[in-house]
């Protein structure tokens, strides 16, 4: 839930800069009012020149009038600045525009703070790339090694295993052949495993044949009717893009198996120039998005998701309501 904090128009306070304005021009009048006076040698004991007093005094009044007006314009594009910039969400994606009356001053202070704002959020973009790309190198190697090493030896297990079925006497074969299918047991999840850490489909095959590859698995699995559509070349978009799309549209099917109770899923990718479109939809149970009671599980993976998204320049749009299904479409310009 986004929080936006609110932040009063700037009051006229003696510890304001346009209430210490104010008070110096007050200052300024009264002094000039009374030099007024005494420099015209005015007797306000005469009736004719307390009206001269008055007109000088209705003036002054007048023209410090005209400069309360005058600072409050030129300051009003000030506090609409600040007011912007305490509803900017450090979590979010955030453009300032400079909007109102041109101010120079204020345009440079604007200026200056959208281009801070535009740094922090290339560099945020750029470590947040680094991590995902030290996570997706580390999964590699995790595949790797579960693949070549601890697999190996669960071969090496079953060969054994089948080895001394040969030579078990009849009483003891029920016991090794619980050993064998344990082991191979072991192997299909330390397999499922390797896959869902680093498919080698898409460091093989590419991104098209690694979403097909998932999407086949978790219909067999969920017993779920499935659909892809591809239309254009993945192969054209850039590393980071691939696998966040592969990451995104593992985790809507992951929600869609967990949540969804869906008896049909649906996958569409478009690639076209540079751009991609990935959709993942079911016409399972659905859910409120607005609504603040969304399972934790559920809630950690729609925000993992729309941070990968922001981190290729993307974004996540999620569609949903009870009973009527679920669709999240990543938009990559």
């Amino acid at each position: 839930m986004t929080m936006h904090l609110h932040r009063p128009r700037m009051q006229r306070r003696d510890d304001s800069l346009i209430g210490q304005i104010v008070a110096a021009n007050v200052m300024l009048v009264t002094l000039a009012l009374a030099g007024a006076s005494v420099a015209a040698g005015l007797d306000l004991s005469i009736q004719h020149q307390r009206w001269q007093f008055l007109i000088l005094a209705l003036a002054i009044v007048l023209s410090l009038c005209v400069n309360l007006w005058m600072l409050q314009r030129r300051f009003r594009p000030l506090e609409g600045l600040i007011e912007r910039i305490e509803r900017i969400d450090p979590a979010q994606p955030t453009t300032l525009e400079i909007e109102g009356d041109r101010v120079e001053e204020i345009d440079r202070l604007g200026r200056s703070f959208k281009r801070l704002i535009t740094g922090i959020e290339a560099e945020r973009r750029r470590r947040g790339q680094a991590v995902l790309r030290a996570q997706e190198e580390e999964r590699r190697r995790l595949a790797r090694d579960l693949h070549d090493e601890v697999n190996q030896a669960l071969t090496a297990m079953l060969l054994r295993l089948e080895a001394l079925s040969q030579a078990t006497p009849p009483e003891r074969s029920a016991e090794v052949a619980e050993l064998k299918r344990l082991a191979g047991e072991a192997m299909e999840e330390l397999l499922k495993l390797a896959r869902q850490l680093r498919p080698t489909a898409l460091d093989d095959h590419g991104l098209a044949a690694a979403i097909e590859a998932q999407l086949g698995r978790f219909g067999a699995q969920a017993d779920v009717a499935t659909r892809m559509e591809l239309i254009g070349d993945p192969g054209e978009l850039e590393e980071d893009v691939q696998t966040a799309i592969y990451r995104i549209a593992q985790e809507a099917l992951n929600n869609a198996s967990r949540h969804a109770g869906a008896g049909r899923v649906d996958v569409g990718l478009s690639v076209a120039g540079g751009a991609a479109e990935l959709r993942v939809s079911d016409d399972g149970s659905g859910f409120d998005p607005g609504k603040p009671r969304v399972a934790r599980e559920s809630r950690l993976g729609l925000d993992g998701m729309a941070e990968r998204a922001h981190l290729v320049g993307g974004e996540l749009d999620v569609r949903s309501s009870p009973g009527n299904g679920t669709t999240v479409t990543l938009r990559i310009p």
